[in-house]
């Protein structure tokens, strides 16, 4: 009998099945990048989609703000999701949605439908990102956890760059449609390598528990809302627009009433206790900056490279996919170091690396070229890297096993939600100052006498040689001028929006003190 209980716990041992970790982290990894992709390979084929199926810009642009707004509703969901109907089930059911959604997309004929592929797109992509990263956690050791999250950072950072530079080619030389039908080849490949090598789900009998439905319909009402006027805030001229601020209303009554539902209700679709460790509501608090700064800067080059510097989309592509490279050597480095260095440490360095690079971008001018632009991305990229690994390792870290997966939903969720608020911002920011610096430019040229009107002198009598007559010369002169005012308030505006978010990833640097002391493979305490 004792012989027979000796051998008990080894009989099981023996018995568990073995689990290939690396392989199920290419495996959610592929799901992941697939989500982070897509979140900005459409924007360079917004002109062609607007051409092909005959939408303004303005309808066009719900081809992005659609697969955000099912984006970040679905986030915060996908640990309720995954406990109800089993992680791995959930995890292939939203590979599957987003090929799906993605082919769709591809095929669509009508601005409409493809707007309804996108937002299907949206709900089952928001189900990899968060998913793949509680995966990640819940597989690998404690002391493996720089490394894996590393890996997943690759994804994170990279994806936004390499979106463009993928869109920008396809749509180029193929066809817009294809920015959609390559995601079906690695869905495929992710679908395979997930259903052979994730652990299948637990199927002991659970306890069926009501589905809080008021709570989805406010998370889904409140997100949606408020998703929709960051998205389209600028579009619609902010609280000038009555769409804006009856959203707005909608947003903040759902929200709050969400969070008191949550807090009150025996089984929540969202588990809002998890907010009780330190680290995760200060991470998440930090977490809003990175996105602002990551997607925000990301936003602005662009733009910038596109308006000012007369870059195709393929072209601009090409100048963010060597930060996206950076980023993937960025990373195992920024992994090793984290094996003996405290992550707070390391966050507050890649905030200073980040914050120096995006105040040198806001050194731009008419003359900008590559060169000028190159060495302050891959700096960019070094830092985000530095604050993005040690952040999701101070945050997630300290979390129990069992919490991981809501945690990592709501850190998820902050992070894209910080990428909604940036981009708005800087939008706002970048078309407010653009007007300010052009009047104070005008004010200056009325005011510049003799100098002003010998350079109009100049510019008329070349135009007059070329065959215009005085008049005409004239007016094409100040024509040239106009032009090359509107160029010098444009630049100097993305200055101010790179400062701005220098000094917003600054201010930020006081929450890395209530941080949790994750990584060297210590248990760390939770920090209720």
């Amino acid at each position: 009998m004792t012989q027979a209980v000796a051998l008990a716990p080894y009989s099981l041992a023996a018995e568990a099945p073995k689990v290939n970790k690396w392989a199920i982290a290419v495996a959610v990894a592929l799901g992941a990048l697939l989500e982070v992709v897509d979140t900005s390979i459409v924007n360079v084929a917004l002109t062609d989609i607007q051409s092909a199926l005959g939408a303004s810009l303005t309808e066009v642009s719900w081809v992005v703000s659609s697969y955000a707004v099912a984006n970040v509703i679905i986030l915060p969901m996908t640990a309720w999701l995954g406990d109800r109907f089993g992680k791995k089930r959930y995890f292939v059911f939203s590979l599957i949605a987003f090929t799906v959604a993605s082919v769709l997309c591809g095929l669509a004929t009508s601005l409409p439908v493809l707007i309804f592929a996108r937002v299907l797109q949206g709900l089952g992509g928001g189900g990899l990102l968060a998913k793949a990263q509680s995966i990640l956690f819940e597989t690998f050791p404690k002391e493996e956890q720089a490394m894996a999250q590393g890996f997943f950072g690759v994804i994170v950072i990279a994806g936004p760059a390499i979106g463009p530079t993928l869109g920008g080619y396809l749509t180029t030389n193929v066809n817009w449609r294809w920015i959609f039908f390559i995601n079906i080849p690695v869905a495929i490949a992710a679908t395979i390598m997930c259903l052979t090598f994730l652990p299948a789900d637990d199927t002991r009998k659970k306890e069926v528990r009501s589905i809080d439905w008021l709570g989805i319909g406010l998370l889904t009402a409140g997100l949606g809302a408020l998703q929709t006027v960051l998205e389209e805030g600028q579009t619609d001229d902010w609280w000038d627009s009555g769409f804006i601020r009856s959203f707005a209303v909608i947003a903040v009554v759902a929200l709050v009433t969400f969070i008191w539902r949550e807090m009150t209700t025996k089984h929540p679709v969202v588990d809002l206790r998890v907010l009780r460790y330190r680290s995760l509501w200060s991470g998440s608090i930090m977490s809003v900056v990175v996105g602002m700064a990551l997607y925000g800067a990301l936003f602005a080059v662009p733009i910038f490279a596109q308006t000012t510097m007369g870059y195709t989309a393929q072209q601009t592509g090409l100048l963010l996919l060597p930060g996206a490279i950076a980023s993937a050597f960025a990373f195992p480095l920024a992994a090793r170091l984290l094996s003996w260095i405290d992550p707070r440490v390391m966050l507050t360095c890649g905030a200073l690396v980040l914050a120096g690079a995006v105040l040198d971008l806001g050194h731009l001018s008419p003359q900008t070229g590559y060169w000028e632009l190159f060495w302050p991305l891959i700096f960019r990229s070094f830092g985000t890297v530095f604050m993005f690994l040690p952040l999701n390792m101070a945050t997630l870290g300290p979390i129990p096993k069992k919490d991981v997966s809501s945690a990592s939903g709501f850190f998820n969720l902050t992070r894209q939600l910080g990428g909604s608020i940036g981009v708005a911002l800087l939008t706002t920011l970048l078309a407010r100052r653009n007007v300010m610096h052009r009047t104070v430019l005008v004010a200056k040229l009325v005011g510049g006498g003799q100098y002003v009107e010998q350079r109009l002198g100049l510019l008329s009598a070349s135009f007059a040689k070329s065959g215009y007559d005085p008049l005409h010369a004239r007016q094409k002169a100040l024509m040239v001028l106009d032009t090359l005012v509107n160029n010098q308030a444009s630049v100097l505006s993305f200055g101010d929006t790179f400062f701005a978010t220098a000094v917003l990833i600054v201010c930020s640097l006081p929450l890395v003190l209530l941080l949790g002391k994750a990584g060297k493979g210590q248990k760390v305490d939770a920090g209720h």
